[in-house]
């Protein structure tokens, strides 16, 4: 009697695996449903869905269009207006002409770059490590790809963001000419800590040091004078 329920049960058991594999077979070779409509166009530019249930297509758009977006942003706009009047003391510091040549270094989207654009600056170039055209060209902050002594003016406001300070620091100075400036925007720091930044500069001198308020913080400017291409 016990052996028969026993076989009853192994039977059972056996019966209810496969009926689990087969459902599970079922499941994984089903193609899933979305809320798309069967008569939705098929269009190259659509995007894929964020969700399953999210039907609507989205045009992909071209840079000139998305740039208009961008640039027209109440973010964008008061970015660039800070960068502008940052960039306009140093107009009348004597730092900037307008036949300057300024290498922005790690520009991000192109704020710094449009400013100076604006002010009338007429070689301006911004490098990061992800393009942002027209304004920002792709290249390694660690590692520029100019020639020696090819700037007059390089800027940076992300000395703080690098992987390696010190070579960054040697790549900006590199690509100034003697006599060149560097243009150096940090968070608010004591004296002390300014010049531990000031010493990552070796083959450059401390022209000024100061505090400013730049997009509603605190900031250090920090100008140097290139002594000769490191």
């Amino acid at each position: 009697m016990e052996r028969h329920i026993e076989r009853v049960l192994n039977r059972v058991a056996l019966i209810s695996v496969s009926i689990a594999t087969l459902i599970l077979l079922y499941l994984l070779l089903q193609t899933p449903e979305t809320c798309i409509p069967r008569n939705a166009p098929r269009k190259p530019h659509f995007r894929f869905p964020k969700s399953s249930c999210d039907f609507y297509s989205r045009d992909y758009l071209p840079l000139h269009k998305k740039n208009t977006r961008l640039w027209s942003s109440k973010f964008w706009i008061t970015k660039v207006s800070s960068y502008t009047h940052f960039f306009t003391q140093l107009y009348q510091m004597g730092v900037l002409k307008n036949h300057s040549k300024v290498l922005c270094v790690s520009a991000g989207a192109g704020h710094e770059v449009m400013a100076l654009t604006k002010l009338g600056v007429e070689d301006v170039t911004g490098v990061e490590l992800i393009e942002s055209l027209p304004f920002v060209s792709r290249a390694d902050p660690h590692n520029l790809p100019f020639f020696d002594e090819a700037f007059d003016v390089a800027f940076t406001a992300h000395l703080e963001d690098a992987l390696y300070p010190l070579q960054y620091a040697r790549e900006m100075e590199r690509t100034v000419r003697k006599g060149g400036v560097l243009v150096v925007v940090v968070e608010e720091r004591s004296e002390e800590e300014g010049k531990e930044i000031v010493r990552l500069f070796r083959m450059s001198s401390l022209l000024h040091s100061s505090y400013l308020t730049f997009i509603g913080n605190r900031i250090t400017r920090i100008l140097l004078k290139s002594k000769a291409s490191a």
